[in-house]
């Protein structure tokens, strides 16, 4: 299967260097290390979108660097963050614990982040609600974490100080976890809510 995976692969890399690309990709890289690669739009969260470029050879090195950050394991937490993360969770009151899980299920620490939504930045902020923060530069880490953590703070509000609920509307938006009564019955939200609950036990206990 990964041979012909990556037969598939370099076909399409050698159709996308002979002449101008017309189209974004989508990939990332699972954990077995194998690049997935794809042209229409997926809900899938690890997919990252590749930027569209003029030639061919662009998309190569756009790919390549799928290879090495699609895992999420060429980003890392920085002291820079911790501080950036500290100060928005003191400044709107809460858990810089569940901030850091939110930041890690999103975007795995990678600042450039966009998803094939178009949600961008740490807390993959999607550009409607950037703007409904003020956010001017949606990449730039103290505003994406600054316009995150009061989007995040407004949903606990919202549900009752529910972090399940408040996740599942982040993830979803909150007319949807309103119109349910609860948490979306949609597999990637119910996902997503375990993971980011799941690390944020862990980041409360290494905090």
């Amino acid at each position: 299967m990964r041979t012909k995976f990556i037969t598939v692969f370099f076909i399409m890399l050698a159709s996308l260097a002979g002449g101008p690309v017309h189209a974004d990709l989508y990939a990332y890289t699972d954990e077995n290390g194998v690049l997935n690669i794809t042209n229409v739009p997926s809900t899938d969260p690890r997919y990252q979108r590749v930027r569209k470029e003029a030639h061919g050879h662009a998309w190569r090195n756009s790919l390549n660097t799928v290879k090495t950050t699609g895992t999420r394991r060429g980003y890392a937490r920085s002291a820079g963050l911790d501080t950036i993360v500290r100060q928005a969770a003191q400044t709107y009151k809460i858990d810089a614990a569940l901030v850091h899980a939110v930041i890690h299920a999103e975007s795995g620490f990678n600042p450039n982040a966009v998803s094939p939504k178009g949600a961008s930045g740490l807390m993959q902020l999607m550009p409607a609600t950037a703007r409904r923060y003020g956010v001017q530069d949606i990449f730039d880490p103290k505003q994406n974490v600054g316009a995150g953590v009061r989007y995040l703070k407004d949903l606990l509000k919202m549900f009752d100080n529910n972090p399940r609920l408040a996740l599942a509307a982040y993830n979803a938006g909150e007319n949807s976890v309103i119109r349910f009564g609860g948490i979306p019955p949609y597999p990637e939200t119910t996902q997503y809510v375990s993971k980011v609950l799941t690390l944020h036990t862990r980041y409360r206990k290494n905090s």
